[in-house]
């Protein structure tokens, strides 16, 4: 056994029932030394174990039976396409042994250079479920990703409007566009939630909507109050139509472009739908709703997720600690003990202590 360099790649050689086998290991010597020692180990544990057996399964290959698996069992499979068409330039026309993790992370550079790390770390961790289902489907040993670290993301974003903004926004929104926004700000609810819901889940009777196909996978129930029922009655039932926003009978599929188009004209910055559940909970805190409650409506799964939004609460900070200043003794500063009290002053400062 031994590892050998060949151009700028290492390579080893060993043996398995007296053939000898040979792999590319990468760039790096001690990725040669660490395949090495597993193959090593593989031999001893299983003398008859060909640890080449899956040399021919390629990316491209396992993509095509990845999406399939995804469009059955995923209601993200749309999103699933978009990111394996981006990693197919990088990976597609390899096998999957010969992606190490420093091609990974050479992917992760220069990915990186033109999307933001919450977009590059999604398609990442895909490549990642990819491997898990190969070796889930016996097509491959190893996942590479699992050497890789992902980025750090910005999760401290909070954008949301004022309530000037809003106007505006509703001021530039398209007749289609318009009650769909209006939703999202009374709601919190993501886009798919919201051009995803049908009218069986409204029930007008009880004022609740029922979210049922959720990122979490958990339905939810949402209040509709006066606005959202404003919003439902003047939406027009087209026969044949399940779904609640539509056009002429058709489901709504994309607004991105309408939107951004009413952003624009609107003149606000830096601002995407997703921030319209943002605007939805900001006001909810600042009008003094506690979080537990928000966390509810936005249908987190922890608490933690929804302290993002804690520090809007200021009013309601200062009104609890206005309520603790009523229940606690009323007392004076520390500044009675050191003789700094005007004459008669340390005799009441006792009276009210005793008290």
């Amino acid at each position: 056994m031994g590892i050998y360099k060949r151009g700028k790649t290492y390579y080893i050689d060993y043996y398995v029932e007296g053939r000898r086998k040979r792999e590319r290991a990468g760039k790096f010597r001690w990725e040669a030394r660490i395949l090495l020692g597993k193959r090593q180990d593989e031999i001893i544990e299983n003398p008859n174990i060909d640890p080449t057996r899956f040399k021919k399964v390629g990316f491209d290959e396992i993509s095509e039976d990845f999406l399939e698996w995804s469009r059955v069992h995923k209601r993200s499979f749309r999103r699933d396409e978009g990111i394996v068409k981006n990693l197919m330039p990088y990976f597609g026309g390899k096998l999957l042994y010969q992606i190490t993790p420093y091609d990974v992370e050479e992917y992760q550079s220069e990915r990186r250079q033109k999307v933001s790390a919450a977009t590059c770390n999604r398609e990442v961790a895909c490549l990642k479920r990819i491997y898990n289902k190969a070796i889930e489907w016996d097509k491959a040993r190893d996942n590479p990703i699992r050497k890789v670290k992902f980025f750090r993301e910005d999760n401290e974003r909070l954008r949301y409007l004022n309530k000037s903004e809003i106007v505006q926004l509703l001021k530039e929104c398209a007749p289609h566009l318009r009650p769909i926004v209006l939703f999202a700000l009374n709601t919190g609810m993501r886009k798919s939630e919201i051009l995803n819901l049908k009218w069986k889940d409204v029930d007008l009777q009880q004022s609740l909507i029922t979210v049922v196909e959720t990122k979490s996978g958990d339905f939810r129930k949402i209040p509709i109050n006066t606005q959202l029922k404003e919003v439902l009655d003047n939406t027009q039932k087209h026969d044949g139509c399940l779904y609640v926003f539509n056009r002429d009978g058709q489901k709504i599929g994309n607004i991105r472009a309408s939107f951004d188009r009413a952003v624009r004209k609107a003149g606000i910055e830096d601002f995407h739908f997703h921030d319209l559940r943002h605007t939805f909970a900001s006001q909810l805190v600042m009008g003094g709703v506690n979080l537990v409650a928000v966390k509810e409506l936005l249908g987190h799964k922890s608490l933690e997720m929804t302290l993002r939004y804690a520090h809007l609460s200021v009013e309601n900070k200062r009104v609890a600690l206005e309520i603790l200043a009523t229940r606690l003794p009323r007392v004076v500063p520390n500044s009675v003990t050191n003789g700094s009290l005007r004459s008669g002053a340390e005799d009441k400062f006792k009276k009210v202590v005793e008290k």
